[in-house]
């Protein structure tokens, strides 16, 4: 039903007027259109954002372009609604069609202005898709992550409250929080979903270590308090060890050649400091688990037993090279004849190649076989350097199970 002022513009306009009102009608539906897709896909946008940081930038821009031309749409489009007013009793036909015409063409650009938009959401909407289907992982990442920093909350509390020097574990626990504390005041909008989701993990394994050192410490306090006994026991053998390398020494030095136990020269001395350093770091470690401080009771110990394995060590080469020294005297040519052995062997396995030794494993083991003959030279004189001799022989020994390695490296070579 018509009012009485259409039916007045009609009078005048005619059907001018109404085509000028249908225009402008059209007009104003393209405009909520276009205002609803520019809304629509600024918050899409938005989201966009907050799930992928990393490549929202090229979206941002290309929205923001789409934007600058719905605004500039709108303001056309305004523009016109200010200049040609329908309401007016006093326009001419001609007025009307120039209104129509202006309508229509501010209808064409919202709605191709419109068309944009939604051309942009639609290639957008897969990308949000796949974000937003990866967006179901996060909640359960911050419930694992939540979860693991109240466990190791209540771990480091049960530590400390047990008499436990917790502050490795409780450190870990505070980076913990704090990277909680970040996720949840930073959020999507500040990480992105990836981001969210290896902070959400890093809290987890952060926390989950935490937990595992404080249950680690009674742990660790039970272990430090059974290698206190064994390293004391240990020192005492050590140190029981100094007079029978003297003993050895002094063998060692009226028995046989300056070459053959130079290299041992200080040993007793050296043992005895290794001993009395062993002791030092053993109190240190009863004083910390007395403190404690299982962490560096247990630094302590290591650094003990290190100085004992050095000692021990050092012991056994003196009493060893006693007792090689005596056995080679007693039957030289035995340890040759390990050598031999190992020559003859490289030997065999060189002819039994296709043609023959190869010419430079044959003059190799010719060679070894020269110094063989000339290792028996070694033991002249009153005091034999039987420690060369030995040395000399294992040399050869090496040496032929090189040239074993050679042969079959090249065997297998040719065959592949």
């Amino acid at each position: 039903m018509r009012g009485p002022g259409d039916q007045r513009r009609r009078g005048r306009g005619g059907q001018a007027a109404d085509a000028a009102i249908q225009a402008r009608e059209a007009a104003a539906a393209a405009f909520y259109d276009m205002d609803q897709a520019q809304k629509f896909l600024d918050g899409r946008v938005t989201v966009f954002e907050d799930l992928d940081a990393g490549a929202a930038a090229p979206v941002r821009r290309e929205f923001t372009g789409l934007a600058e031309a719905a605004d500039a749409a709108s303001v056309a489009y305004i523009a016109v609604l200010d200049a040609h007013d329908l309401d007016d009793r006093d326009r001419s036909p001609a007025e009307y069609d120039a209104a129509r015409r202006a309508f229509l063409a501010a209808t064409e650009r919202l709605q191709q202005t419109t068309r944009n938009l939604n051309g942009f959401a639609e290639r957008l909407a897969p990308r949000m898709a796949k974000l937003e289907a990866a967006l179901d992982q996060l909640p359960p990442r911050l419930t694992a992550a939540r979860d693991a920093v109240a466990a190791a909350d209540a771990a480091v509390r049960a530590a400390r409250e047990a008499g436990m020097d917790a502050s490795d574990p409780e450190a870990e626990l505070a980076r913990a929080k704090e990277a909680l504390a970040l996720l949840s005041s930073q959020g999507l909008g500040g990480l992105g979903l990836d981001g969210a989701i290896r902070k959400a993990d890093e809290v987890r394994a952060i926390a989950e270590k935490a937990q595992e050192a404080a249950a680690e410490l009674p742990r660790m306090a039970e272990k430090v308090r059974n290698s206190l006994a064994s390293v004391r026991t240990r020192v005492d053998v050590v140190a029981n060890r100094v007079e029978p390398v003297r003993q050895a020494m002094r063998v060692l030095l009226r028995a046989y050649s300056q070459a053959c136990w130079q290299d041992l020269r200080g040993a007793p001395e050296a043992i005895d400091a290794g001993v009395t350093r062993a002791r030092e770091r053993l109190n240190e470690a009863a004083a910390f688990a007395g403190r404690t401080e299982w962490k560096q009771a247990q630094q302590a110990l290591t650094a003990a037993r290190t100085e004992l394995n050095a000692a021990d060590r050092r012991a056994g080469q003196v009493t060893g090279r006693v007792t090689e020294l005596e056995a080679v005297a007693a039957d030289p040519d035995r340890p040759a004849e390990s050598a031999r052995f190992a020559v003859r062997d490289a030997q065999r396995l060189a002819m039994a190649q296709p043609g023959g030794a190869a010419p430079e494993h044959a003059r190799a083991l010719d060679a070894l076989v020269e110094r063989l003959d000339h290792a028996p030279k070694r033991l002249t004189g009153a005091h034999p350097d039987y420690w060369a001799y030995l040395q000399e022989l294992e040399s050869v020994k090496t040496a032929a199970g090189d040239v074993v390695t050679r042969i079959r490296s090249e065997r297998a070579a040719g065959g592949s």
